[in-house]
């Protein structure tokens, strides 16, 4: 654990606990209810990266009803609200991602999740197999106590994001282009806060990292040229496959030979690789898709130029042709060491000291890494595994049996209650 923050004056000291007595514990857990019933509707109603028209009409309703000042359509279908408190003062940015995936549950749950649609051209089924049903849920109840409690000095912002996923091809959105549209500004925005569930981390505890805590994430696209052939006569040809399996080979030693592990670590991964169209043919081209994750920045430069520079030579040796394209997908998830140092507290407070842990370093991305290349920020991850199952045996994200317990979001309320009010106080 790090040490907690040493120096706050006294009026910030005093504020802050005065303020914290105006939202009991009682007034939070009594919004539970409540916030299950919303996570259920969303999760049962998921809705694919910048098409969440249905769940910002949701959000948007409810932040009405709440008296709070709504924005709509930002990044397409991202919903936005401005709640000022009766004081003037700081502004903080509290964020929920919206966007579901293209995945099909397989959950026995009353709330299960029976929607389709149509992604990369193939129809499929979609799930909230990533918690973000869960995250919306956490930040309406936030939005709705903050809202009847406003002797607060300050501003918070309630920022509903899509596609945080990753928008459709051809397409903008997501946090970048929240950004791009002025999200944090009109109020500017001095800090913000965002949270991710975690199904192996058990309910009713938080955990963290100073600095960066998720992965920078690149998409590369890898396409091979050779020379059609029948495949009875493999050496009338340049096999694009062959070199595929050659190229796949030496992008690994990338990461096995030419990164410097000790420092942080990388990932370079395929994840698809399309090529011909017959069993005795062999094509004229290949096209390989993946993914790099780096946790810094002069090794995520470093393995760039290294692909550029490896993937046409390989191809070469063989014969053929390859180009690359490299595009970043999301920066560096960066926890201002400031901010984190002073806002600990705040969380340990609203789940107790115990059950706040600091954390190593992940290979997951996240867009709300835009968010703080903007203004300090902090992020973290919220418990919402059985306590008594096995963490090895929880269900991944991002897979069909995804699931995360309900009673795990009103320790996220908590958290971000806190987190606004003792910011906006400090």
């Amino acid at each position: 654990m790090i040490n907690k923050f040493k120096f706050v004056s006294i009026f910030g000291i005093l504020s802050s606990f005065w303020l914290s007595a105006q939202i009991s514990e009682s007034t939070i857990n009594s919004i539970e209810p409540k916030v299950i019933k919303w996570r259920h509707h969303i999760h049962k109603n998921p809705e694919l990266s910048n098409r969440e028209f249905k769940t910002a009409k949701y959000v948007a309703t409810h932040l009405e009803s709440l008296g709070i000042e709504v924005e709509t359509g930002v990044a397409h279908t991202g919903v936005v609200g401005i709640l000022k408190g009766n004081k003037p003062g700081k502004v903080v940015a509290l964020r929920a991602d919206m966007d579901g995936l293209p995945v099909n549950e397989r959950n026995d749950l009353p709330y299960k999740s029976k929607a389709t649609a149509v992604f990369n051209g193939q129809k499929t089924g979609v799930m909230h197999a990533c918690g973000h049903d869960t995250h919306v849920a956490i930040l309406m109840g936030v939005a709705e106590i903050l809202s009847k409690n406003r002797n607060f000095a300050g501003t918070v912002k309630f920022i509903f994001q899509p596609a945080e996923e990753g928008p459709p091809s051809g397409e903008e959105g997501g946090a970048l282009l929240m950004v791009k549209e002025g999200v944090l500004k009109n109020p500017d925005v001095d800090a913000v806060f965002g949270l991710h569930i975690n199904s192996e981390t058990p309910v009713g505890h938080i955990t963290y990292k100073t600095k960066g805590i998720m992965a920078a994430a690149d998409s590369y696209k890898i396409v091979v040229g050779g020379k059609q052939s029948h495949g009875s006569t493999p050496w009338k040809s340049i096999d694009p496959i062959m070199i595929s399996s050659q190229i796949i080979n030496g992008i690994q030693t990338l990461i096995s030979r030419n990164s410097e592990l000790t420092k942080e670590g990388a990932v370079v991964s395929v994840g698809a690789i399309h090529a011909g169209i017959r069993s005795n043919i062999i094509p004229e081209s290949a096209e390989m898709i993946g993914t790099i994750r780096t946790l810094d920045a002069d090794m995520q430069e470093v393995i760039h130029k290294q692909m550029y520079e490896m993937i046409p030579q390989i191809a070469n040796a063989y014969g053929g042709t390859a180009t690359v394209t490299i595009k970043k997908t999301a920066a560096l998830t960066y926890n201002d060491e400031k901010l984190t140092k002073q806002m600990i507290p705040s969380l340990e407070r609203a789940v107790g000291a115990s059950n706040v842990h600091e954390m190593r370093a992940i290979t997951g991305a996240e867009d709300f890494s835009y968010f703080q290349e903007q203004v300090p920020g902090l992020y973290f991850f919220l418990g919402g595994m059985d306590p008594a199952m096995n963490p090895s045996e929880a269900p991944s994200h991002h897979t069909p049996d995804f699931l995360v317990q309900d009673e795990g979001m009103i320790y996220g309320v908590k958290a971000l209650t806190q987190l606004a009010i003792d910011y906006l106080s400090q």
